[in-house]
């Protein structure tokens, strides 16, 4: 599975000193996405039994123990997972997953 584009995952850890600590578990969602070869929402729920699968081909994923969210777009045929959002549980819970289009949400320090 391609993931498009680790440079937004990236940018969201290096963007505020307070989220430093996502850049192990987001590297490590990562490495086992890039290994996957997901065909349908059903093999990614196998894989992430804690990820929700929504309208779309969106997936959101819990990352470092649920204290982050990952919200990509999943195109099952092409093997691609596109970045949608990548946040704390709070600024997610400001966005709607279903429709985001942004990279991720701006921190305050």
């Amino acid at each position: 599975m391609r993931v498009i584009a680790k440079r937004t995952l990236r940018q969201f850890w290096q963007s505020s000193s307070r989220c430093a600590d996502a850049q192990g578990p987001i590297e490590a969602w990562h490495a086992e996405a890039l290994k996957a070869s997901w065909r349908n929402p059903q093999e990614v729920k196998a894989q992430f039994r804690s990820a929700s699968i929504l309208k779309g081909g969106r997936v959101v994923f819990n990352i470092a123990g649920n204290k982050y969210r990952l919200v990509v777009s999943i195109d099952y045929e092409r093997q691609a997972c596109f970045v949608k959002f990548i946040g704390t549980h709070e600024q997610y819970d400001s966005i709607d997953a279903e429709t985001v289009q942004h990279g991720h949400s701006p921190h305050s320090n």
